[in-house]
Parts: structure tokens; C-alpha cells; sequence
């Protein structure tokens, strides 16, 4: 009896043992499947109604930044009989490059691989559904991130028409906008964002430095140049007809850059935030430095000098702004409001060529400086945010992007421009030009008085 006892009491304590090493062996499963189970949820994407409600604001306030911001900002700065003029043609590219955005240009710039073009695999916007959601940003609606990104093309080709303003025909500006648009920006946006040739290469931009504006000042400078100086240039005086405007357009792109810089981080995160706030400091910075170079320079500061410094700040700062700090963006901006202001004024003069509302001397070179300048401030050694480890080199990568950018765009943009004029003329007749354009080509004033 004694026996059956023990053996039983045996029997039990192996069951019993090797019930406790079923549970900790399951419990050491478990956890170590844990993070597993995380991680396949974390790579599925989930629709985040936070990040997709800020995209749609930022999208509306880069439209706000063009229409009317930049067609306000241009339209003061010409003379009156051509305001009318500059404000038609903001808009109707914006409508323009909206449709053709819609029916290929997204999916070349972003459906599919490849070194400078993506690929037709979303023409016409096919096989995307409400509930789709983007590939590049797994967080909103794929429709949102194509919306998003039709007014970065829609304004890379407004901003061209500052360069040429008062003596290009309507309808070559239109031609122009509809070839430039396939063969400059298109390529540009997938080699930069899309996964393309400067994207593999690891160079920095964040929010459209070499994209936006360098691509689009360098076009500007080409055209200008291409089209000749408007009749009495230097010698009339050209001032602008309402400095009024200028500001306020001014202010407005002040404020849509916010959509344009901390939208770029395509989420409602810190990322976001350290944008608007870099983006907030460089552009007040800039306003500062353009007017005390100014002053120091003619005696007086001006309004004009102010607005255009805003400018200067906003675009320097925008390849920057995902991965430069405070201090970082304090340099960016004080050294844009310098350099483009002699820019746009010593050397234009020197040089002789006629870039009307200064597209190159703002926008192409401080695109230029911005993104150099990225490759040195993005290091968190000089209190960036980004991962760059070896200035130098990075340095040397954001050289080579802008390099590539300003060749490619110079190419592109002459070869347009001269076939544009041998098949139907770029400018108006001296006649028109003389007349205004706002009542030459369009039949119209901008004031009655």
C-alpha cells in the first residue's frame, strides 16, 4: 500500500513538473512572439485621421500661397497695365498643371520605379479608391497625397512666370508651361522624392529646395535671357504699381509655407512641428537681414526690400526644414536675405539680364544656398535633426543634387524655349507691349479711373 502511495505521489510531481516547464516554455513563446505580433501590426498601414486632417490643411494653405499669395505678390510688382496679365497667368497654370497632374503627371513622378521617371502604372489616377491609402505616407488617403502634391507642381511652374513678366505671349506661356512641366519638373520630382538618381545618391530635400526652386529660378533665368530685356530696360523706370499687393501676397506666402514646409512631414508630429518653427525663424530672419543689407547699402530700407526678404527666407529654409534646428535656420536666413538681395540687385545690373520679378535672384539662388547649406546644418553636431555623420561628404552630395539640378534645367528649359519661338514667337509685338498686355491680349484693365 505504502508502495502505490509513493509511486503515485511520484507520478504526480513528474506531471506536475512538467506542467510548470508546458507553461514557462508557452510563457517564453509568447513573449518572444510579442514583438512579432507588434511589429506585423505596426507594417500594416492604418489610416490616422490626426495625420490626414493636417494634410488637407497643409494642401489648402499651399493653395492659399498661390492663389491668390502669389498671383498678388507678381501682380503688384509689374506695372499697372500688365497686372491683369501676371494674375491670369498665375492662375490658369494652376488650373493647368492641376489637370495634367490628375492625368499622368502623378504617376510619372510617383507610380513606379526608376532612375528619372516613375512609370504609367497610375495614369489617369487608376486603381486608386477612396480607401486607398498612400504608399509613401501609410497614414492618409492616397488621394490626399496627390492633391497634396499638385500644388508643389502647380506653383514650381507659376513661379517661372515672374522671370518673364510684361512682354511673353498668353498662349506660349501656356505651351510652355504644358512641355516644361513633363520634361522638367516631372523628372526632378521623382529623381528627388519618387525614389529616382539624387534620391538613391542620399541627397537632402525636404520640402522642395532643388524640386521647387532651383528648377524653377534656373528655368526663370534661362527664359529671360531667351526672351530678351523688356523694351527700355534699364533705362525706363519699371517700378512696381502697387507695393500694397506685393506685401500682402507677401504675408500670404508667409503663411501657406507653413503647408508647404511642415506639411512635408506628412504627419501631425514633432517632425511638423520643429518645420513650422525653423520655417517661422529663417523667413523672419531673412526680412532682417535683406533690409540691413539694404540700408547699409542705399541709406534707406524699403518695403519692397522687406516682402522680398520673406521670400528669400521661406525658400532657403524649405530643403531644410525637416533636419535643421533653431540656430541652424537663424544662419540660413540671415545669409539668404544678404546674398539674394545683392543677388537680385548688384549682380542683375552687372550681368544685364532681365529677370522682371527676380525669380532667379530669390528663388533660384535661395534654392541654391538652402539645400548646400542642408548638408551642413542637417548634422546634429551643429544641432540638426538629421542623420548626417560626415559634413563633408553630405556636403559634397548636396553640391553635386544642386549641380545636376541647375544643368538639367538650363538644358531643358533653352531647348523649350527656342522651339517654342521658331514654330509661334515667345514675345509680344512692340506694339502690344508698349499697350499693356492686360489690354492687348486679354481686352481688359485692371483699373478704371
Amino acid at each position: 500500500m505504502i508502495k502505490k502511495l509513493l509511486s503515485a505521489g511520484l507520478g504526480l510531481g513528474l506531471l506536475a513538473a512538467s506542467a510548470t516547464g508546458f507553461a514557462q516554455e508557452a510563457a517564453t513563446a509568447a513573449a518572444a512572439a510579442a514583438p512579432v505580433a507588434e511589429a506585423a501590426a505596426e507594417a500594416v498601414p492604418t489610416l490616422s485621421a490626426g495625420d490626414t486632417a493636417w494634410m488637407l490643411t497643409s494642401t489648402m494653405l499651399v493653395i492659399l500661397m498661390v492663389i491668390p499669395g502669389l498671383a498678388l505678390f507678381y501682380g503688384g510688382l509689374v506695372r499697372s497695365k500688365n497686372m491683369l496679365s501676371v494674375l491670369a497667368q498665375v492662375f490658369v497654370i494652376f488650373s493647368l498643371i492641376t489637370v495634367l497632374w490628375a492625368i499622368y503627371g502623378y504617376s510619372l513622378a510617383f507610380g513606379g520605379e526608376g532612375k528619372f521617371f516613375a512609370g504609367f502604372d497610375k495614369l489617369f489616377l487608376m486603381g486608386i479608391t477612396p480607401d486607398t491609402l498612400s504608399s509613401m505616407l501609410k497614414t492618409i488617403p492616397e488621394y490626399v497625397f496627390v492633391a497634396f502634391q499638385s500644388t508643389f507642381a502647380a506653383i514650381t511652374v507659376a513661379l517661372i512666370v515672374g522671370a518673364f513678366a510684361e512682354r511673353t505671349k498668353f498662349a506660349a506661356v501656356l505651351i510652355f508651361s504644358v512641355i516644361w512641366f513633363t520634361f522638367s519638373y516631372l523628372p526632378m520630382a521623382h529623381i528627388v522624392w519618387g525614389g529616382g538618381l539624387l534620391a538613391a545618391d542620399g541627397a537632402l530635400d525636404f520640402a522642395g529646395g532643388t524640386v521647387v526652386h532651383i528648377n524653377a529660378g534656373i528655368a526663370g533665368l534661362v527664359a529671360c535671357i531667351v526672351l530678351g530685356k523688356r523694351k527700355g530696360y534699364p533705362t525706363t523706370p519699371m517700378a512696381p504699381h502697387n507695393l500694397g499687393y506685393t506685401l500682402v501676397g507677401a504675408a500670404m506666402l508667409w503663411i501657406g509655407w507653413f503647408g508647404f514646409n511642415a506639411g512635408s512631414a506628412a504627419a501631425a508630429n514633432g517632425t511638423a512641428g520643429m518645420a513650422m518653427l525653423v520655417t517661422q525663424i529663417a523667413t523672419a530672419a531673412a526680412a532682417l537681414g535683406w533690409m540691413f543689407a539694404e540700408w547699409i547699402t542705399h541709406g534707406k530700407p524699403s518695403a519692397l526690400g522687406i516682402a522680398s526678404g520673406v521670400v528669400a527666407g521661406l525658400v532657403a529654409i524649405t530643403p531644410a526644414a525637416g533636419t535643421v534646428g533653431p540656430m541652424g535656420s537663424v544662419v540660413i536666413g540671415l545669409s539668404a536675405g544678404v546674398i539674394c538681395f545683392f543677388c537680385a540687385t548688384s549682380l542683375k545690373r552687372k550681368l544685364g539680364y532681365d529677370d522682371s520679378l527676380d525669380a532667379f535672384g530669390v528663388h533660384g539662388i535661395g534654392g541654391i544656398l538652402g539645400a548646400i547649406l542642408t548638408g551642413v546644418f542637417a548634422a546634429p553636431s551643429l544641432g540638426g535633426f538629421g542623420t548626417v555623420e560626415d559634413i563633408g561628404a553630405q556636403f559634397f552630395t548636396q553640391f553635386k543634387g544642386v549641380a545636376f539640378t541647375v544643368i538639367y534645367t538650363a538644358i531643358v528649359t533653352y531647348v523649350i524655349l527656342k522651339v517654342i519661338d521658331l514654330v509661334m514667337g515667345l514675345r509680344v509685338s512692340d506694339e502690344e507691349e508698349t499697350v499693356g498686355l492686360d489690354l492687348a491680349l486679354h481686352n481688359e484693365r485692371g483699373y478704371n479711373l
